[in-house]
């Protein structure tokens, strides 16, 4: 059995995808106009739409996808964009408290900002970023698929921790087992993991966004 991973390492590639997508996150945006109590909810479900396909498309493989780190990275890292935007709409603004939301969602790993905060601090050799190849500043759905990817590669780090994050109902997990037809299964799962991910965001947050 693995060892369990210190908040250190949990911390130091949180940070580094808060990092990558935070920035993408803000180029996304949601209409300005928007009225404050629908913007969470355009994060669940108009990012979601997009997002899903995306994080979706290793169940292609079917369950050969669950054999590989491939599902629960790429998975994670979309959601990962989905609770930084909608800690974006709340002014979370503190890498910390961003950090620690991404902990809490996704890993369901209570760590408060006030323990990240010490952890923030780059470990010297703790990971090069000559394995991620250079940073891009693209716009677009390439440029984007490409952060997401990077973010995905970051996880794959802390794979054995992700199994839980927020995952869709059963019956479309259970599709998604399936070739081929594990996509329409894995995009409906996916989907439905997404809007969690952001209505436990927003709880923490003080609000409340319906899955």
């Amino acid at each position: 059995m693995a060892a369990p991973l210190s908040d250190a390492v949990v911390v130091d590639v949180l940070r580094r995808v808060d990092r990558l997508l935070t920035p993408l996150a803000t180029r996304l945006g949601r209409p300005p106009a928007l009225p404050r109590e629908e913007r969470d909810r355009w994060w669940a479900d108009e990012v979601s739409r997009i997002a899903a396909g995306v994080s979706a498309a290793p169940r292609f493989a079917g369950k050969l996808a669950d054999l590989l780190p491939l599902q629960n990275t790429v998975g994670t890292a979309v959601q990962s964009l989905v609770v930084l935007g909608v800690a974006g709409e709340h002014g979370v603004e503190a890498p910390a408290e961003r950090v620690s939301l991404l902990a809490r969602v996704l890993l369901d790993r209570d760590l408060p900002a006030d323990r990240v905060a010490p952890l923030l601090t780059r470990t010297k050799g703790a990971y090069l970023e000559g394995t991620l190849g250079p940073r891009e500043e693209r716009s677009g759905v390439s440029g984007a698929a490409r952060t997401l990817w990077r973010a995905a590669r970051l996880l794959n780090r802390i794979d054995d921790a992700l199994d839980v994050r927020p995952k869709g109902r059963l019956a479309a997990r259970a599709l998604s087992n399936l070739p081929v037809v594990g996509v329409a299964g894995g995009y409906l799962a996916e989907r439905e993991g997404l809007r969690r991910a952001a209505a436990r965001t927003a709880d923490l947050l003080g609000d409340t966004v319906t899955a």
